[in-house]
Parts: C-alpha cells; sequence; structure tokens
C-alpha cells in the first residue's frame, strides 16, 4: 500500500525500511497475494505456457541490480538483518539459521541452531531480552562499510538492550555480486557477541 499511497520523491529512509519491511513478511505469510498484486500494478503481465503456470512479467528476465539504490539496498539488509534478530530473539533458533545464506563465521565455523541458542542465553544473561522496538531499529545502530575492493559490505548492527549498554554487535558481511545475481542481500553473519572478547 505505501509504494501505491507515498510518491517516490518524498519517501524517507524510514518510509522504504517499513515498505521492505511489510513486503518480505507479506512474502513469507502468503507470496500469492504479493504476485497477485503485482499483477494488478503491472498490465503487462501475461501467462507463460499452459493455464495454471505461474504469471511473469514481461519485462526482461534476471533479477534487477538490487546494489545500484545503496539506500533501498541497505534498507533491504537491515530488514533481513532484523528478521534474523527477531527469529533469534524469540528462540526460532532453526529458523534464524535458514535467514542466513553462508553457514560459517569468521572462522568458518558453522552457525547451528545451538550455539545460536547458547549465544542468546549468555546475551540474556547480560542483558535480558533483546529490544526490537523503533528505537532498537534506529539507523544510527546500523553502519555499513563498503570493502577496499568493492565486493562486499561489511555491516555492523548493533544490539539495543533495556539498559541501553549496547555492547553487543552482530556483525554482517553483504556480498554484492552474489546479491545482484540473487536480485536480494546475500548475508554472512560473521559474528553475534560482546564488543569485547
Amino acid at each position: 500500500m505505501l509504494a501505491q499511497t507515498v510518491p517516490e520523491g518524498v519517501k524517507t529512509f524510514a518510509i522504504r525500511e517499513v515498505e521492505l519491511y511489510l513486503r518480505d513478511m507479506l512474502r513469507q505469510v502468503d507470496a500469492s497475494l504479493l504476485e497477485e498484486w503485482e499483477r494488478m500494478r503491472d498490465p503487462n503481465y501475461r501467462p507463460l505456457g499452459a493455464p495454471g503456470e505461474q504469471m511473469r512479467p514481461s519485462r526482461p528476465e534476471g533479477p534487477p541490480d538490487v546494489t545500484r539504490d545503496p539506500k533501498a539496498f541497505t534498507a533491504a539488509i537491515r530488514t533481513r538483518a532484523f528478521a534474523f534478530l527477531r527469529a533469534w530473539s524469540i528462540g526460532e533458533d532453526q529458523e534464524a539459521v535458514d535467514l542466513l545464506d553462508a553457514p560459517g563465521d569468521a572462522e568458518s565455523q558453522p552457525w547451528t541452531a545451538e550455539r545460536l541458542r547458547a549465544v542468546r542465553d549468555a546475551h540474556r544473561a547480560e542483558h535480558g531480552d533483546l529490544r526490537l522496538d523503533p528505537e532498537a531499529r534506529n539507523l544510527r545502530h546500523t553502519v555499513t562499510q563498503p570493502s577496499p575492493e568493492g565486493l562486499a559490505w561489511r555491516v555492523q548492527q548493533m544490539l539495543v538492550d533495556r539498559e541501553s549498554l549496547n555492547d553487543w554487535v552482530m556483525e554482517l558481511e553483504v556480498d554484492l555480486p552474489a546479491s545482484r545475481e540473487a536480485g536480494a542481500p546475500v548475508l554472512r553473519l560473521l559474528r553475534l557477541g560482546s564488543l569485547v572478547e
């Protein structure tokens, strides 16, 4: 709905982030609703092959370059990061693992449900529950840094706690060529833990 009611030129970063979040949430609940909405918006949709086959746009094949717009790409990364944090914080550890595109951390140690559970228990022992409210989602808690060769982004997402100590961090690596190919951010969780280790 935001895509239709708020003109592109006046959308703030926060509006774009909400739009992406809602689109991803809807896709997880029922992708057919999103596909039907896209068919209603694009009169060039046409069926391919026999009746009953999935409808596809008449645009050229292949996903658009999602890395072209840094603000929109950052919003998409944050949407995926917070989907992971939400699953992790409520104990949906396997779902959190499934949200990662690469299985290992910076030292190639695999992320497993058991490992994420242990990290969550350590965080809760220090800080209680993780905050995921608007303050926790504030852009000031996210730092992105392109790699020197331009093939990846390093993203640090501060974990906001009840006492506002914010001394835990989630570090991600975003593979830009793989993201262009996938049409969505491709994330690798490098580290999830205390800033001081």
